[in-house]
């Protein structure tokens, strides 16, 4: 049988460590809710903006509307008065 001879050295523990810490932070879905709201607001400020805009317009056909009556008012007043005038005649 042969003889074996094991050498073993121990050098010291190294003088520096190095530690790494690795953290993971969850949202906990802050990120979704704040996009729900940012949804929210947009569709909100369309809806009124299209609100705002219908009203405009239905004002705005309201507005002609009353500005015809008042012209054929106008002229009617003129064809009564034209004709009087010819009665007198």
């Amino acid at each position: 049988m042969a003889e074996e001879i094991v050498e073993r050295t121990h050098e010291p523990a190294p003088v520096h460590t190095t530690t790494i810490i690795h953290e993971h932070r969850s949202s906990g879905g802050t990120g979704i809710i704040l996009a729900l709201i940012l949804l929210v607001a947009i569709v909100g400020g369309v809806y009124l903006f299209s609100e705002h805009a219908s009203d405009s317009a239905r004002d705005n056909a309201i507005a002609e509307a009353a500005d015809n009556v008042g012209k054929a008012a106008t002229k009617v007043g003129d064809a009564a008065e034209e004709a009087v005038q010819q009665q007198k005649q």
